[in-house]
């Protein structure tokens, strides 16, 4: 009787060891398959999406350009001689701009939204500031305050230009 059990145990053991080696590559197959097929659905999605993230670099990039304050202040004249005015409605100019855009974060990472953002709340705080000077009395003071500043130091929404330029050759 033990004799018909190691009989069998020896006769079993190729079937075992060949069943477990099958498991073992069917195992390693799959698994290889399934990483091929997500590599696979990734850079599909890269390539739908890569056209997506560069428009939304390029609007941001045309936002940046309309914030400029040397755009700025050449597209949007006063309506009257009052600097609060005037302040207003280049911030107000602003805000819409930046409105116009806000969908384009999520293409974009998250470092670069926020050099977006601080380029815009730079740009608005120069203003700011700049009308709160004494010596501005009249819109027309306060826009060529401002482009004489311009002059000595780069604007806010340059470096983020730089950043998103930047950017976009590591993707490309």
């Amino acid at each position: 009787m033990t004799q018909d059990i190691v009989n069998l145990a020896f006769n079993l053991l190729p079937a075992i060891i060949v069943a477990l080696v099958s498991y073992y590559f069917f195992n390693q197959y799959t698994k290889e398959q399934e990483g091929r097929r997500r590599f696979l659905l990734h850079q599909n999605n890269q390539k739908a999406a890569l056209p997506q993230r560069l428009q939304a670099y390029e609007r941001l990039t045309l936002f940046l350009e309309r914030i400029s304050p040397g755009k700025l202040l050449t597209r949007v004249k006063p309506y009257n001689e009052d600097p609060n005015d005037y302040e207003s409605l280049l911030l107000r100019t602003i805000e819409e701009e930046f409105d116009h855009n806000l969908a384009q974060q999520i293409y974009v990472t998250q470092e670069c939204w926020n050099v977006i953002r601080t380029s815009k709340s730079t740009t608005a705080a120069i203003i700011r500031k700049t009308n709160m000077s004494s010596k501005i009395t009249t819109s027309d003071q306060l826009r060529e305050t401002l482009l004489r500043d311009l002059i000595d130091k780069a604007a806010p929404s340059e470096l983020g230009l730089e950043f998103i330029k930047q950017e976009v050759s590591e993707i490309i």
